[in-house]
C-alpha cells in the first residue's frame, strides 16, 4: 500500500520513520524501559515530522492569539504560530498526504515523548480524498512557562488506520471465569509473577540474573507453551519516505 506526501514547496520535508529509541528510555536504569514490548511497538508505529528550526513558545494564560508568543532562533524559520487562541500552538504541516482508499491518517504528537508544559492534540483526517492540508496542534498547559522545540525535534506523528474498523467491533463485558482456559493461564501467570517479584526483593541470585520475565515478549505461557498461532513481532522498523 502507498502513503504519499506531496510537498507544498520545493523544500524537502523532514519526514522519517518513527524510531524505537527515546532519550528517557536510554536513561532508565539498565535501559529497563526497552523491556516493555508494547512501548517499543508503539514507538515505531508511524512516521514523524521534525521542526525545520528551533523556537520558544510562551503563553500568558489568556484566550487571545496575542497571549501566546513564538520566538524563533536567530536566522531560523518559524514553524509554528498562535492561530486559534486559548494557548494553542499550531504547526502548518508543509505537505498534502494521500492514503489508499478507505484509510484515514491519525495525526498526533510524537509517541511516548513527554514534554513539560504542553500537550499534543490528536486528530483523524480522511486523507484518501481531501485535497487539503491539516495542522498539528499543541495545547500549552502552564502559564508563563517557556516551552522549547529544537531544530530537528519531531512535532507530529502520523499513522494510517482503516476507516470504520472501530465501528465494526462489538464490545462485550464478560467475567474471566466465563473463559476457564484463559482464567487458568492468567492465574498461573499471576502466581509466577508474585513469586518472581518476591525473589527480586529478596535479591535471589538466579532471579537477579534473569532480570525480568519474558512471557509476553516471547508469546509463551508460564509453562513455556506457545500462546498464539498468528505471526507476531518484537519490533517495528518502517521504511522512510522515498522519492
Amino acid at each position: 500500500m502507498k502513503l504519499d506526501a506531496f510537498a507544498l514547496t520545493e523544500q524537502r520535508i523532514d519526514l522519517r520513520s518513527a524510531p524505537l529509541e527515546r532519550e528517557w528510555m536510554d536513561a532508565s536504569d539498565q535501559r529497563y524501559a526497552y523491556r516493555c514490548l508494547p512501548l517499543n511497538i508503539a514507538n515505531g508505529c508511524g512516521w514523524e515530522m521534525a521542526c525545520p528550526g528551533g523556537f520558544t513558545a510562551t503563553w500568558n494564560g489568556g484566550p487571545d492569539l496575542k497571549d501566546l508568543t513564538v520566538v524563533p532562533d536567530a536566522a531560523s524559520p518559524t514553524p509554528a504560530l498562535s492561530h486559534f487562541g486559548q494557548g494553542i500552538l499550531t504547526f502548518h504541516v508543509p505537505a498534502l498526504f494521500r492514503t489508499e482508499p478507505g484509510f484515514d491518517l491519525i495525526v498526533q504528537g510524537p509517541v511516548n515523548r513527554p514534554k513539560d508544559g504542553i500537550c499534543a492534540l490528536s486528530g483523524v483526517v480522511e486523507t484518501d480524498w481531501a485535497p487539503f492540508t491539516f495542522t498539528m496542534n499543541w495545547k500549552l498547559t502552564r502559564a508563563d512557562h517557556a516551552v522549547r522545540f529544537e531544530a530537528g525535534e519531531p512535532y507530529c506523528h502520523i499513522m494510517p488506520v482503516r476507516r470504520s474498523d472501530l465501528e465494526n467491533f462489538t464490545p462485550r463485558h464478560r467475567t474471566l471465569a466465563s473463559e476457564p482456559d484463559l482464567k487458568s493461564e492468567y492465574d498461573a501467570w499471576q502466581v509466577s509473577r508474585a513469586k518472581f517479584l518476591q525473589s527480586m526483593a529478596a535479591q535471589d541470585p538466579s532471579t537477579l540474573r534473569e532480570g525480568w520475565q519474558k512471557h509476553y515478549f516471547q508469546g509463551k505461557s508460564v509453562s513455556g507453551s506457545d500462546l498464539h498461532s498468528l505471526p507476531r513481532r518484537t519490533k517495528v522498523r518502517l521504511p522512510d519516505f522515498g522519492g
